[in-house]
């Protein structure tokens, strides 16, 4: 629990200390954000507003989980596991695709950078790497996160094992690639509104934090009673939601309207990265359709507006992801802003009591 602590104070200490600074270093360097001309007018006034503040987002999860880690380590001798730093690998991944396209967007003084194959290429790059390290390296605990056994190796080539394996680890790797480029690009299109990504982002992963304390207090092979998890090392993958909820809270003090700041792609494609690699490290990848309900909300609003406009040439929404379409009806910013961090809330709500019911059925409570 002190390791907790640690973790939650040390990453609210970077955000609320280390945004104003970026502030201040974005403005010496003009780092201003680009907006879209055919977007809402409203939007304009936010021209010039410093952007990257992603890094901060990034650094407060990293320097909040190294200190909890660190702590332990001097304490009881626990060295960090591989499954935290594959978590944080798919984090600090994403984010340096996010910074190279934030840079490109102010280099270029435009509201685009990477181009759309050049940003999916990346993703695909940084996924497939995340994907084999999480088939090689061990865990504390034993049990894989994402991982397979590599024990197939010693199979005779072309065996009907060996090729079942291959197959297997083929899905593995096209999985892993959907979930992180889903993600990634989900997040990416909620960011949209002052703290709109921050604070539903916020809101997700307070409920993955207590999923995985749920799961390292259930952990197979552990002593109490109940269902047990074969999770590996769900403390650290605890630690690791904790800090970036914690950071997202300490980011939205400065980004809330108007923003003072934006995380641009730097956060919200490090955020998703992280989003998907906790849900694979936890095992709930299809309840995290559910967990992070608002950002599946989003993301189909934009498929369903390009898929229908090409189609029939006419639009569904006012303007999409559908933050905007609110906007366009005369919502106040503020208030579309709230009432889908409300909605992501709920979704949240609802996937914990759905997580809890798996559990309490598993573990013989229901019958």
């Amino acid at each position: 629990m002190i390791a907790l602590i640690i973790g939650m104070l040390v990453s609210l200490i970077v955000t609320i200390v280390g945004t104003p600074l970026l502030i201040r270093l974005v403005h010496r360097l003009h780092y201003g954000q680009y907006i879209r001309q055919d977007g809402p007018q409203s939007h304009l006034v936010k021209r010039g507003t410093p952007t990257l503040g992603g890094v901060v987002i990034n650094l407060a999860v990293l320097l909040g989980w190294a200190c909890s880690a660190l702590f332990r380590y001097s304490r009881t001798g626990e060295t960090p596991s591989w499954s935290a730093v594959l978590v944080l690998f798919a984090m600090l991944s994403m984010g340096v695709l996010g910074f190279i396209d934030d840079f490109a967007k102010v280099r270029k003084k435009q509201s685009e950078g990477l181009t759309v194959r050049g940003k999916f290429f990346g993703q695909f790059v940084f996924a497939t790497v995340y994907a084999v390290l999480s088939l090689l390296v061990p865990t504390k605990s034993g049990f894989p996160s994402a991982q397979a056994g590599m024990s197939f190796i010693e199979t005779p080539f072309l065996s009907f094992e060996f090729a079942g394996r291959v197959v297997a680890i083929v899905l593995f790797v096209i999985w892993v690639n959907l979930l992180l480029t889903a993600w990634t690009n989900a997040i990416n299109l909620t960011d949209g509104l002052d703290g709109l990504a921050a604070g539903s982002s916020m809101i997700a992963f307070v409920g993955y934090a207590i999923i995985a304390f749920w799961e390292s207090y259930h952990i197979k092979g552990g002593t109490h009673e109940g269902f047990s998890y074969a999770v590996s090392d769900p403390l650290d993958l605890t630690i690791i939601a904790v800090c970036a909820a914690v950071a997202c809270f300490g980011f939205l003090w400065y980004n809330c309207n108007p923003a003072e700041v934006f995380m641009g792609d730097t956060g919200s494609l490090a955020l998703g990265g992280l989003f998907a690699a906790l849900s694979i490290a936890t095992h709930t990848e299809f309840l995290a359709v559910i967990l992070g309900g608002l950002f599946v909300i989003e993301t189909c609003s934009d498929v369903i507006q390009v898929g229908y406009f090409k189609m029939t040439h006419r639009r569904v929404f006012k303007m999409a992801p559908i933050h905007h379409h609110f906007e366009l009806c005369g919502w106040p910013e503020t208030r579309v802003v709230v009432r889908f961090w409300m909605i992501e809330l709920m979704f949240v709500l609802v996937a914990l009591v759905l997580f809890y019911s798996d559990w309490a059925s598993r573990s013989g409570l229901l019958w």
